[in-house]
């Protein structure tokens, strides 16, 4: 299956629909730094913002998500956006307003549409074959790297050279029109109402919970890169001004590894094992930039962790898939959104506390140290659930498994085994 089969037209407008309401979400950050750095203990009130906004989005993705409805989510998805643009709007109307109010708009912008991501990368792979779900997931990735890409550039632009409002009205307005651009989509995605068999689906996505570890362990390498490098080559006697391209030679290569990752339906192992492989040798090579002395070395050492980042996101996604009924996806994904976001914000936090007393590149280590515990605990979590799955299926001698003790594997068996084995192991 190539690129080219799935770039249909309603493919496209996915595309579309979906950069109009992920790329508010990637300006938010910075945005709100910008609009109020001009007050008194502006700098501050921006971080507070922001965090207030991340914090929205933890607690949305899961509350929301697992009340998606499958087959009519889309009522639920232009509430979350609309609701979106209307806080996004009161930042940028009122930006001198009191703190509690801008907190109360950075609160709805990032709560209301915390489940769109996930219930969009649903709505994915129903759109497209089966055989296709891992070229699918790798455009998806693609287009999210670019617009992460996009938005500081965006954002400096506008609020720099226009005015600070701007960039907050514009993701008001970009989160509105995919509103619009929803009902050019299918309502929502097929999901057999018996499966979980009757399970609640609190316990049906607890399951799961290795691969929200190991997604929470991999995004607090990201967050080391973005949030330490500056000071780290302050250290090595770099200049700071090598921080951008660096990361963005960083992001262009998980766009590289995310399509190249993409040009297979199936690479050698399981997920769970492709996953912790691709995690650790992210890992190594963040380390190896908290030794490294020049410039390019360091440049090298992120090119490479980023080819390896986007695939190692993409194989937690396509575990988490095999691991969860078609009805539990869009829910899964907001829990797995909620678990990323929140290992970001704890090696954010972890990194702004440990500069104060430990030098950048010490700081570094100690976060790769969390990604690895964190990661390994995850593994460890998988292989444990593997194991009574094994068991059960010798008893069975090839007997159906009940749907509230289907392992990731087991599911993933059944659905290669119903799609001519094309499904990614």
């Amino acid at each position: 299956m190539s690129y080219r089969e799935i770039v249909t037209r309603p493919v496209l407008v996915w595309c579309a629909v979906t950069a109009g309401a992920r790329l508010p979400v990637a300006m938010a950050p910075l945005a709100v730094v910008f609009l109020v750095r001009e007050r008194p203990g502006g700098y501050s009130l921006g971080a507070a913002l922001a965090a207030v906004y991340v914090i929205g989005e933890i607690v949305g993705a899961p509350l929301l998500g697992v009340r998606l409805n499958p087959v009519r989510a889309r009522p639920a998805l232009a509430f979350g956006c609309g609701f979106g643009a209307l806080g996004f709007a009161g930042l940028g109307l009122a930006p001198g307003a009191h703190p509690v109010f801008l907190g109360g708009c950075a609160f709805v912008a990032g709560f209301a549409p915390a489940a769109v991501s996930g219930a969009m990368r649903a709505l994915l792979t129903e759109m497209v074959p089966q055989r296709a779900v891992s070229q699918a997931m790798s455009l998806e990735s693609m287009l999210v790297f670019a617009v992460w890409a996009a938005a500081p550039a965006l954002v400096t632009g506008l609020a720099l050279g226009v005015d600070p409002t701007l960039p907050l009205l514009l993701q008001a307005a970009l989160m509105a029109a995919s509103v619009a651009g929803l009902w050019a989509l299918p309502a929502g995605w097929q999901a057999e109402p018996s499966e979980g068999g009757g399970e609640s689906m609190t316990r049906i996505l607890a399951r799961a919970w290795p691969v929200y570890a190991m997604g929470a362990g991999s995004l607090t390498l990201l967050a080391l890169a973005e949030l330490i490098l500056p000071a780290l080559l302050e250290q090595r006697g770099i200049g700071i001004g090598w921080a951008g391209p660096l990361l963005a030679g960083f992001s262009i290569a998980s766009a590289v590894g995310a399509f190249v990752y993409g040009l297979r339906s199936r690479w050698p192992g399981r997920l769970p094992v492709q996953s912790l492989v691709l995690v650790l040798s992210v890992a190594a090579l963040v380390a190896l930039t908290a030794v490294l002395p020049y410039t390019a070395a360091i440049g090298a050492a992120l090119v490479l962790a980023g080819l390896l980042q986007a695939p190692a996101m993409l194989t937690r996604n396509l575990a988490l898939r095999e691991a969860l009924p078609p009805s539990a996806l869009a829910a899964g994904y907001s829990v797995m959104y909620a678990a990323v976001g929140a290992g970001y914000a704890a090696s954010g936090s972890l990194a702004g506390g440990l500069l104060q007393v430990v030098a950048p590149s010490t700081a570094i280590l100690c976060g790769v140290g969390l990604t690895l515990l964190l990661t390994l605990i995850g593994a460890a979590g998988e292989r444990r659930m593997r194991r009574p799955a094994a068991a059960g299926a010798q008893a069975g001698h090839g007997g159906a498994p009940t749907a509230a003790g289907t392992p990731a594997e087991a599911v993933g068996d059944a659905g290669a085994a119903a799609d001519g084995g094309a499904r990614t192991p």
